[in-house]
């Protein structure tokens, strides 16, 4: 494909459906824009509520980017629960289909550049799933297709079928970090070999990757509060050891931890983009810092192994 996506994007997460917080969204957006990041990343359900996001965005992409909408690259997935009965969640063409038309007339848009199914179906068949981006893709909704969280079987058989449309499989969005590494046993190279990109999110481990937490959990921190993704429980000692070591290293770079993580996870060859989530302005310029150190010595990837591996 042709679509050229930048190193770092940003996701448009949880933290964006806050209608209060409006203008720290509008300055994460200029902001993100002005360091040269074009592609934000979204979903029929962030908020909370469900779709705040999505109307959120579009409240500001009509107030401030509208004019540059063909430099953007708006992404939006549909594949978790969005509204009761049989289909407001998971994979089925009807659900795909109404999704992502709700999504289009939240975010003030006449396509996304991107849309993914946000999570393999067990119950749907993968055909109908496909064809249902094909028809989507076909229909002027999308420019391309996508698919997230697919394990490496799922993701040939998704490929071929989407192929077999004529509607290729441009891109794959699965979680990795240094904490998170599933996609190195064999997905990475199912999408090096069918020549698919791909852009990983939570680069960072909801925050554990960061310097948030290297003294523990501050009080005013995500692990302070009950939370879906990163509870107090996973800042263990050896998460604490480990953490502190890798920072140590970061250091030695001339990096923050998050600077480091995010320039391992787009050390290999074949990863597109690394997908990051922000609460405010200074942790998009500090994830952005990663771009001026990307290269690792040997030495620096055999001690991150060590204690990885530990």
């Amino acid at each position: 494909s042709g679509l050229q996506l930048p190193p770092v994007s940003l996701g448009l997460w949880h933290n964006f459906g806050d209608v209060d917080n409006l203008e720290n969204s509008r300055a994460m957006l200029r902001r993100a824009f002005d360091l040269g990041i074009t592609h934000f990343d979204l979903a029929n359900n962030y908020g909370p509520p469900y779709g705040s996001a999505e109307r959120n965005f579009g409240t500001l992409f009509a107030q401030d980017f509208k004019p540059y909408r063909d430099e953007l690259i708006i992404s939006s997935k549909a594949g978790y629960d969005m509204w009761p009965g049989p289909y407001g969640d998971f994979g089925s063409r009807e659900y795909l289909v109404a999704s992502l038309d709700q999504s289009l007339k939240r975010m003030g848009l006449e396509y996304v550049d991107i849309f993914y199914h946000h999570r393999p179906d067990p119950e749907t068949p993968l055909e109908e799933t496909m064809s249902a981006l094909d028809f989507i893709v076909r229909s002027g909704r999308a420019l391309y297709a996508g698919i997230s969280s697919y394990g490496a079987d799922e993701t040939k058989k998704a490929v071929e079928i989407l192929r077999s449309l004529g509607t290729p499989c441009l891109i794959h969005q699965p979680s990795y970090s240094m904490f998170n590494r599933w996609i190195e046993a064999d997905l990475l190279k199912v999408l090096d070999d069918e020549g698919i990109g791909c852009i990983v999110f939570c680069p960072l481990a909801q925050g554990l990757l960061t310097g948030r937490y290297l003294a523990g959990v501050p009080e005013d921190s995500r692990a302070a509060r009950p939370a879906i993704f990163l509870q107090r429980e996973q800042i263990t000692d050896d998460y604490l050891h480990k953490a502190q070591r890798l920072n140590r290293i970061a250091q030695e770079r001339g990096q923050t931890l998050a600077q480091m993580a995010i320039a391992w996870v787009l050390r290999h060859p074949g990863m597109t983009s690394a997908l990051i989530g922000a609460s405010k302005v200074s942790q998009i310029e500090d994830c952005v810092g990663a771009l001026d150190c990307l290269e690792f010595s040997k030495s620096e990837l055999v001690d991150i192994e060590k204690i990885l591996g530990e």
